[in-house]
């Protein structure tokens, strides 16, 4: 059921006293040492959430019901939560497959729930007799009232069963185009390989075709002659890199073409769920599904939101349309065409060379000083200076990693014990989503009056390094690290009564608020000084650099934020109200565009089959500008003095994180900085300072990609009706993309150097042996000249040459085993 959907925790302590799950599995759960394991998780939540049904119907006191409602939340919520992060991250295909399955029972089981009226009785009874709840119960008792009845719990039993048929319908749908954009990336084929710049080999397969016109010759057989080119897999990483990196204009046009066109099926699928959720929300009695999305959230209505947005599209329209112009100028200067036009495809190449240009920036100097290791450094130094919280890897038991690179951190206080679970799994691998995403394993809640369930939770990214050198992150890497941090912060902080509240459980337009906050900490001098120190020579990054990038990330602010602006008046637009007939959403987005960015359109493409956020955020893209506001305040008013004091954090935690959605947003923000944030208020300051903070889970920040276009991520499907996020999810790069910031070679190139001279003696010496052996075995049908010379001269020195190639080969495969376990060693 939405209300009992929440995300659940994994160790309970209070004070000295632990409950403990085991740790023989999964995430420490018993249930899954094995994949089949996934089938007894569901049934034994089942099970337990069938006893409490029963429990509740029976009309228990308001506290015992709201409480018993909340187990049933947490109880489900495990198995939902750890299937997904499974989903999502696990390497094993059946681990993967069961986690699926189970995802789907417990989705079914739990409409059964939302149609359960005892459970809904048993709520509206507690809601009713308030006055022997706490206050976090009574609000606790209104949002599963309110939920249920987002649910359909309230209507006719024939009406109700339609809506329990939708809302599978929903989740299948969200499913299936999700699964979509990552079965179907597209691909193009580029000839000649010369077109692709070499940095960008590590991205493309090498394919060959034969040459046009070929024929037979003096010299034999040429029709066997193939020329090189280079297969790219248009999927949204990959996508990046060629756009900002590529100079070729054509190859670019095609790229961006073929990106922003697959896959073609979600055409279809975004119809179905357009047209199924505005039957489920007229069904709940709404106009639309943005009004049925909406009416619980801060700002209410579509009513209030679309005004939001025009009146923020037409404040920043005159500053982004001076940047087009700029953008295009520079084109024109560079290409040597006066009258050239400024293209989609040109978007992200362009200003990244103006901003190159302007401050003089090298990304793989930037990322030289953000190794893997001293970022994770930097996080344990924010906790620790914020809130005197220890940051410490804990090993982790048989059975309960779900790959080697991940790790296990304890947050630990110095007098109220351990706070919370932080597993890492940082870095790309082969069949691991491309998301970067905070999964909440496990809410804190409280069990007991001495004991309390600690939150245990995931920080997924996709960071990736060359074989070479240790992983190094370009500073959006590390800015995607600390928003998702910032999720992570909110649940492990979080000391809220009942997991139902617990974290990020928050209304959807104030959620990412935490994580748009942290981010402005990736970009403060006076924190990544603490951290951000050279790979190689351990020097402290200049602060001269770090000004540089500050002022590149403003450059184009208002193109940036004209593209959310848009990017949320389609998703309102396309979950509005809908006519009687069918509508071409290729051709909605097309006019929203025109209408709204300074940009045009390229005819056949349709970027929106890529957008994820219309299953995860349907009709709720506009709270990544409300949490940009939301952060930017907090930031300015609390933080920007001194950021790294205990007083800060001290105020953070109390009066923020740590009631995570148990209190009204409304509440929090005025105890943090008074009252009068208004996010429509925020539209002129926004053009000019859209560094500070950028956007939810994190926003589609796909500038690199030209305008119009999305990079996508999979994550957990958001439920129908439901307020939170089951994860948050972080967008791909707004620049610097690090497929396209390759690590800093100084400290390589002499070993490369030397090694391919090595490759090159080794290979002319395994000649010399061949030559010798065809030469040796031939020797008795040769003269006997020829074979007394080889007798005298060749027969001697055989016998060396193959030693020393032998030792040659053994001594090169020591050499990169000791410098695998180095490179292991330093991440």
């Amino acid at each position: 059921m939405h209300a009992l959907i929440r995300k659940s925790a994994a160790l309970v302590r209070a004070n000295s006293h632990f409950i403990h799950i085991s740790t023989s599995g999964l995430y420490g759960y018993h249930h899954l040492k094995t994949p089949k394991g996934f089938q007894r998780f569901v049934d034994d939540a089942i099970e337990r959430s069938e006893e409490l049904v029963n429990y509740i119907a029976g009309m228990p006191s308001s506290p015992e019901i709201i409480r018993a409602m909340d187990e049933i939340s947490d109880t489900v919520c495990s198995v939902i939560d750890s299937a997904e992060l499974c989903r999502h991250t696990h390497p094993d295909r059946e681990f993967v497959d069961e986690a699926s399955k189970a995802s789907l029972r417990v989705n079914e089981f739990l409409h059964y729930l939302n149609a359960n009226h005892s459970i809904y009785k048993a709520v509206v009874k507690a809601e009713k007799d308030s006055d022997s709840l706490t206050h976090e119960a009574q609000r606790a008792a209104r949002f599963l009232r309110m939920d249920l009845e987002k649910g359909g719990i309230h209507l006719c039993s024939e009406k109700l069963d339609r809506a329990n048929e939708l809302s599978i319908d929903i989740i299948q749908l969200c499913r299936e185009y999700n699964e979509n954009i990552i079965t179907d990336p597209g691909h193009v084929n580029i000839f000649p390989a010369s077109k692709i710049p070499k940095r960008l080999h590590h991205l493309v397969s090498p394919i060959y075709c034969n040459l046009p016109g070929a024929s037979k010759g003096s010299m034999g057989s040429r029709d066997n002659i193939k020329e090189k080119g280079f297969r790219l897999a248009t999927e949204s990483s990959a996508l990046q890199g060629f756009l900002q990196c590529v100079p070729d204009a054509g190859v670019r046009k095609v790229v961006y073409v073929q990106g922003n066109s697959v896959p073609h099926a979600n055409l279809e699928v975004l119809d179905k769920l357009i047209a199924t959720r505005h039957e489920f929300a007229e069904l709940m009695g709404y106009k639309s599904y943005a009004e049925f999305a909406l009416h619980s959230t801060m700002a209410a209505s579509p009513e209030v939101v679309i005004p939001f947005l025009l009146e923020m599209s037409k404040v920043v329209r005159p500053k982004a349309d001076q940047e087009f112009e700029a953008i295009q100028n520079f084109k024109r200067e560079n290409s040597g065409d006066p009258n050239g036009e400024l293209e989609p495809w040109d978007e992200a190449y362009f200003t990244w060379l103006m901003k190159s240009a302007t401050y003089k920036l090298d990304s793989s100097v930037i990322a030289s000083y953000f190794p893997l290791r001293q970022c994770i450094e930097g996080l344990k130094v924010l906790v620790e200076s914020l809130f005197g919280v220890t940051f410490h890897g804990a090993p982790l038991a048989p059975g309960e990693s779900w790959h080697p690179d991940v790790m296990k951190i304890v947050l630990h206080h110095p007098t109220e014990g351990d706070l919370g679970y932080l597993y890492l799994d940082l870095k790309s691998r082969k069949g691991k989503h491309p998301i970067c995403a905070h999964f909440a394993i496990r809410g804190g809640r409280r069990v007991s009056e001495t004991e309390y369930q600690l939150p245990v939770v995931a920080l997924v990214c996709n960071f990736s390094g060359s074989s070479l050198a240790p992983v190094r992150l370009s500073h959006f890497e590390v800015e995607t690290l600390f928003h998702e941090f910032g999720h992570a912060l909110h649940s492990l902080l979080s000391r809220t009564e009942y997991q139902h509240f617990s974290g990020t459980r928050v209304v959807l337009d104030f959620a990412e608020t935490p994580s748009n906050l942290f981010e402005s900490y990736a970009w403060d001098y006076r924190v990544l000084k603490t951290f951000a120190k050279h790979y190689s020579t351990g020097d402290m990054i200049p602060k001269e650099l770090v000004e540089s990038m500050v002022g590149a990330k403003k450059m184009f602010a208002a193109t940036e934020l004209q593209r959310q602006i848009f990017y949320a008046l389609a998703d309102q637009t396309l979950f509005g109200e809908q006519p009687s007939t069918g509508r071409d959403t290729i051709a909605i987005v097309a006019d929203l565009k025109r209408q709204h960015t300074s940009w045009t359109h390229v005819e056949g493409t349709h970027w929106h089959t890529r957008f994820n956020h219309l299953t995860n955020y349907g009709a709720g893209y506009y709270s990544y500008l409300y949490a940009k506001c939301f952060a930017t305040s907090i930031w300015q008013r609390m933080c920007q003095e001194d950021p790294l004091s205990l007083d800060t954090g001290s105020a953070l935690r109390t009066k923020f994180l740590q009631h995570g959605g148990a209190k009204d947003p409304a509440d929090i923000l005025n105890d943090l900085v008074g009252s009068g944030i208004d996010p429509s208020s925020s539209s002129d300051k926004s053009t000019e300072d859209t560094s500070s903070s950028s956007t939810v889970g994190k926003k589609d920040s796909s500038s690199s990609l030209g305008f119009g276009s999305s990079v996508t991520s999979s994550k957990k499907k958001q439920q129908k009706g439901k307020r939170e996020r089951d994860s948050i999810i972080r967008r791909e790069p707004i620049q610097k993309p690090s497929f396209a910031t390759q690590p800093d070679e100084s400290g390589s190139k002499e070993f490369q150097k030397n090694e391919s001279a090595f490759l090159l003696a080794w290979l002319g010496l395994g000649g010399i042996i061949l030559v010798e052996g065809i030469l040796l075995a031939a020797s008795g049908f040769l003269p006997e000249a020829w074979d007394n010379f080889f007798v005298k001269y060749l027969y001697p020195s055989f016998t060396p040459t193959v030693f020393l190639f032998v030792a040659g080969t053994v001594a090169y495969g020591v050499l990169k085993y000791l410098q695998n376990e180095k490179f292991n060693s330093e991440n």
